[in-house]
């Protein structure tokens, strides 16, 4: 099969992929409000959470979108797929605003909308391509990769438990799109193994180490949605790590490339920015919008104390 109809395969299915991210962090989101606050990385957060049909209907969705994913890892470079994953942000915020049974906030969609032209004009610069790609990783050249993002991940969880203050919830979305965008860069080697054999995943150690890496983060995530009260800061979080790590594991293990001449580079570096500025853009509206729903749940329990008190 040729590039372009591989890409023709990977695009529509990790922008799907996307779209059930979405949905599955909205429902999610909204099940772990249902629950008793739990531990971070507490199975025991799972068990509660099997009861809810909402939480059911997020895993669900998880499922198709991680089989979208694959679908589109096993046609296009990590460098095209993981980007993409950020217009998760934008479904996010319409399923979640849709289960609240209220209008997305248009501040928040404008912001998704930026890091959608952002992310946009840095792929059609980059043109990230897979030719001359291993499946393997070299562990050796990955290594100092590796234990920086494993210190980062410890850090955050340390921020987390220690720190009692809301940004704790960014931590925890940094820890989780960390853990995500890893899980994504094994997931890529596990596909391209495929088309060795069946067997041939289990015969390396990528397969083992997805199987350990991947529910820490999906459960972490349920950690980060259950602590914040607005699903669209963390996932800017968790969507915007998740393909930087990948971006990074795709060119430093497996041999992945990009279009680096000094005008795409500086190009590059632009539409880089205006998705972090779209990032930046959405977690301070999200800051601002938790600010006034908590604002109006003081001033809500004010008045039901003065009527009880005059009742």
């Amino acid at each position: 099969m040729n590039a372009e109809a591989a890409m023709a395969i990977a695009v529509p299915a990790a922008v799907l992929g996307a779209a059930g991210f979405g949905l599955a962090t909205a429902a999610q989101q909204r099940a772990t409000k249902e629950v008793e606050v739990s531990r971070t990385l507490s199975p025991k957060l799972l068990v509660e959470l099997l009861r809810r049909p909402m939480w059911l209907l997020g895993l669900l969705a998880t499922v198709v979108a991680l089989i979208l994913q694959l679908v589109a890892l096993a046609f296009g470079p990590i460098a095209v797929v993981q980007p993409l994953l950020v217009t998760g942000v934008t479904f996010a915020a319409g399923f979640s605003a849709l289960l609240a049974r209220r209008r997305p906030d248009p501040l928040i969609l404008l912001g998704a909308l930026c890091c959608a032209a952002g992310l946009s004009a840095f792929l059609l610069l980059a043109r990230p391509s897979s030719a001359g790609a291993d499946d393997h990783i070299d562990l050796a050249s990955g290594l100092p990769l590796a234990i920086a993002l494993a210190a980062l991940v410890v850090g955050c969880l340390v921020y987390a438990a220690t720190v009692e203050h809301p940004s704790r919830v960014l931590a925890l979305a940094l820890a989780t799109g960390v853990l995500y965008g890893v899980t994504a860069g094994l997931m890529k080697v596990v596909t391209g193994q495929l088309r060795t054999g069946l067997d041939e995943p289990f015969q390396h150690l990528a397969l083992y180490v997805v199987c350990i890496i991947g529910p820490m983060g999906f459960l972490l995530s349920q950690n980060t949605f259950q602590q914040g009260r607005l699903v669209s800061p963390a996932v800017a979080v968790i969507t915007s790590v998740d393909p930087v790590i990948g971006v990074l594991i795709g060119v430093s293990w497996l041999g992945e490339s990009l279009v680096t001449s000094p005008a795409m580079l500086a190009g590059e570096c632009f539409a880089a920015l205006v998705v972090v500025a779209g990032i930046a853009f959405i977690v301070a509206r999200g800051s601002h919008l938790l600010h006034r729903l908590e604002t109006e749940d003081t001033v809500r329990i004010t008045e039901h104390r003065a009527r009880s008190a005059f009742g």
